[in-house]
């Protein structure tokens, strides 16, 4: 259940993060609710510990997925004859 949250922030940061949000295609509370999700789900000793930047990647790039297609039978014999050559 999603509940309201009032916060203040710089407003240089919250201009830099709404840029961000909006390149990723997220929603700005969404990277906010991501980053607390993260920072209350392990305990960590002080400020530095925290893995920030590996958080933004996830959010930037999503799971990783690959999608592949299977080649035919003449495109991998093609494939195979012409990596010979």
């Amino acid at each position: 259940m999603d509940a309201k949250l009032t916060l203040a922030f710089d407003q240089d940061v919250i201009e830099k993060a709404k840029l961000f949000a909006e390149k990723h295609d997220i929603s700005l509370s969404r990277l906010t609710e991501f980053l607390y999700r993260k920072l209350t789900e392990n305990t960590y000793d002080n400020l530095e510990d925290l893995p920030i930047s590996d958080w933004v990647h996830l959010v930037a790039e999503g799971e990783i997925e690959y999608k592949t297609q299977s080649k035919s039978r003449k495109a991998l014999k093609d494939e195979y004859f012409s990596s010979k050559k």
